[in-house]
């Protein structure tokens, strides 16, 4: 057992007296006299002596302290929380409980945070931009690391392929795809028919009116057709799958899952991703048909273009690879809108507003990533000729 040690007294100064004495970890400190602010700067040299490290227990005795005021009680707070930050735990020994309430008053202001001082509306604008590029680079992070834990599970799945849940896929199926039908086509039908105003309006100048059914296919197929179903299938599915695994955080369903022993990727987030990679590309061809319904029809009632010819132009317009370049885009958008969706939704804490505000937080990010992703993709497509 380590041998008790005494540190040298201070002598007292203008009736201020502070003697400190240690025995293993424990500190204790005896104090009398009157700590004021009169005697601040002799306060100030009674308590810088040093004090040995790995204190575990500080004891302070104010019972002779004669007179405490609120400088007296800023300087001893202020030292009793360098030594408490350490890890020291701390018994305290007042006079009176007017000590009590000035020392706990002294350490609640110390420890309340400075106003913010007034900054100027560009400081301000620097430092929100910079706050949310930092909140966007751990979002980033996380997300890819999200992303390798979804991709190590799909693996382990395919490998055995009878931990596949497969009611919960053809469910998820079921709501992603055939649900959206009436209101996907609805939509690309309409966007059809605008789009084929539009064009023969303007091609109408060059007596070109037949070619609006070659911007109709190319257009459509090549781009808008895959990529405005993606849009609608973020804010249609890709919200309802944060809402719903975000709803299952807050009632703690994933948590009592874990205790089961289920893995929450492999029982709520592989289904979802699975089921979307399946139907949002038959979602597209769907409502690119719609849409280029929806321009023949316009084209035989403004144009006076008959179906046969309609037909006829669009074969002539449009090739394999316009159809593919559409296609081979949506499993990509369909992975983002997936994993963004899942992944906002098992970061849902335990609140109703938490769930709102990552259902927003999974649609927004989910265009944002379609958009790049498909800006990517026609930069591929241009450097390769197709």
């Amino acid at each position: 057992m380590t041998k008790a040690t005494n540190l040298p007294p201070i002598a007292p100064i203008d009736a201020v007296s502070a003697r400190m004495a240690h025995s293993a970890d424990h500190l204790r400190l005896v104090a009398s006299g009157a700590w004021t602010l009169a005697q601040i700067h002799q306060i100030e040299a009674a308590l810088a002596v040093g004090h040995p490290p790995d204190i575990r227990q500080l004891r302070v005795d104010l019972s002779a302290v004669t007179a405490l005021d609120t400088a007296g009680a800023y300087v001893l707070s202020r030292w009793i929380r360098r030594i408490t930050h350490e890890g020291a735990e701390l018994e305290l020994h007042v006079a009176n409980e007017a000590q009590k309430a000035l020392l706990h008053r002294v350490e609640v202001v110390e420890r309340r945070p400075l106003a913010r001082q007034r900054s100027s509306a560009f400081v301000l604008m620097l430092d929100r931009i910079g706050r949310a590029t930092i909140e966007f680079r751990h979002a980033a992070h996380d997300l890819l690391g999200f992303f390798g834990i979804v991709v190590i599970t799909m693996f382990r799945v395919l490998a055995q392929p009878r931990r596949l849940r497969f009611i919960s896929l053809v469910a998820h199926i079921e709501r992603i795809g055939l649900h959206a039908l009436p209101i996907l086509g609805l939509l690309s039908f309409l966007i059809g028919v605008v789009l084929a105003y539009q064009g023969a309006d303007q091609l109408r100048a060059y007596g070109a009116e037949i070619f609006t059914v070659n911007l109709l296919g190319i257009s459509i197929l090549r781009e808008l057709g895959v990529l405005l179903t993606a849009i609608m299938v973020a804010g249609r599915s890709g919200s309802a799958f944060a809402a719903e695994i975000g709803t299952m955080k807050v009632n703690e369903e994933v948590d009592a899952m874990t205790t089961l022993g289920l893995d929450p990727i492999e029982v709520l987030v592989l289904p979802r991703i699975l089921a979307m990679l399946i139907a949002l590309p038959l979602l597209t061809l769907y409502a690119s048909l719609m849409a280029l319904g929806g321009g023949a029809v316009m084209a035989m009632t403004a144009l006076d273009i008959g179906f046969a010819q309609f037909l006829n132009q669009l074969s002539g317009a449009i090739v394999a690879s316009t159809f593919w370049t559409g296609m081979i885009k949506a499993p990509v958008f369909a992975f983002a809108i997936a994993l963004v969706g899942c992944y906002e939704g098992l970061q849902v804490t335990g609140s109703a507003e938490s769930v709102g505000h990552h259902t927003t937080r999974s649609v927004v990010e989910s265009i944002f990533l379609v958009i790049i992703a498909d800006a990517a993709f026609s930069i591929l497509f241009s450097i390769m000729g197709v």
